[in-house]
């Protein structure tokens, strides 16, 4: 007797994000096709024909119900699309939400608020819809990186960057995106902190560490990102007696003491009243003694908006100090 075979639970991470596109195609290609059937086929096809705005929504129609190339892959839970169709299909839906609300917003305007109420209920609510609807494409194919940070499997997210260290081989991996920015030996890389200058001064570089937050009864999220924490802790207390023999002593520091002895918190200077302070920004710089011409050059650049990508990159700057 043949046995039957289990259909596997656990579905293919990217799998709801084909979906949830094609399930969008397909429910403007139906709203698309009910307002042709309340009017003439033939003169519906002439219109399209002779109208830009109609043959781009065709071809983002097609790309998004087709979905060319596209496949859910456990490695690249975030990007089962081609980078080429997430541009495509970001760009038309750009043009399409413009589309959309200017059309909108010029009935609104020659027809009146009491009118456009009535124009959406008899709609069934498809003037608001249609937006929406674009809006939600270009926010699932927006920038991201390849996957979330995995602290234990030495991945890191940060902004649309992602890097994968791998302790066997020290070599490092890093992604924009889909697209395979290059592999390094991770003992050449480095973490650069930049701090927030004012508008229009040069970016000074930073310490090397930021403190973590303080979150007494919880481990901490990354092995090794401890390590900075208690260097910081040892930072305060050095400085705070340092204070106290300041009473004692001159406070002018020695013209031959090294910069290491200066207190950590002088580049991090507070931005005067009324200017805000720019965001903090890292960078990851390749320095290869062995490779001409790539001394300290950088791999990318990027800003830290989140907590999260705050927290990806002290753990990052631990994870290549301990490789």
């Amino acid at each position: 007797m043949a046995r039957t075979r289990p259909t596997p639970t656990a579905t293919v991470p990217g799998a709801g994000t084909l979906f949830a596109l094609r399930a969008i195609g397909l429910v403007i290609l139906a709203r698309w096709l009910h307002s042709m059937a309340q009017m003439n086929f033939v003169a519906a096809l002439e219109g399209m024909a002779s109208s830009p705005a109609a043959s781009l929504n065709l071809v983002f129609l097609f790309l998004l119900i087709v979905l060319p190339g596209a496949r859910a892959r456990v490695e690249r839970p975030f990007h089962p699309l081609p980078q080429w169709l997430r541009q495509a299909l970001r760009f038309f839906g750009v043009l399409g939400f413009l589309f959309a609300i200017g059309s909108i917003g010029v009935f609104v305007w020659t027809a009146g608020w009491r009118r456009t109420f009535h124009a959406v209920a008899d709609t069934n609510g498809w003037l608001v819809a249609a937006p929406a609807l674009y809006a939600a494409v270009v926010w699932i194919c927006r920038p991201r990186a390849l996957w979330r940070s995995n602290f234990a499997a030495r991945r890191f997210a940060i902004g649309r960057f992602a890097v994968s260290i791998d302790a066997t081989t020290r070599t490092t991996v890093v992604w924009q995106e889909s697209r395979k920015v290059g592999q390094y030996d991770a003992r050449e890389l480095s973490v650069r902190w930049l701090t927030g200058a004012l508008q229009g001064e040069a970016v000074a570089s930073g310490p090397a560490l930021l403190p973590a937050p303080a979150q007494p009864g919880h481990p901490a999220p990354a092995a090794g990102v401890a390590e900075p924490v208690a260097a910081m802790d040892c930072e305060r207390s050095a400085d705070s007696s340092a204070a106290s023999g300041a009473e004692q002593s001159a406070a002018t520091p020695e013209p031959d003491a090294p910069a290491t002895q200066r207190p950590a918190s002088a580049p991090f200077t507070a931005a005067p009243a009324g200017k805000p302070a720019r965001r903090a920004k890292i960078e990851l710089l390749w320095d290869s003694p062995a490779a001409a011409g790539h001394n300290r050059q950088a791999v990318f650049r990027v800003g830290l908006a989140s907590e999260g990508d705050r927290t990806a990159a002290r753990a990052l700057d631990a994870a290549l100090k301990q490789v």
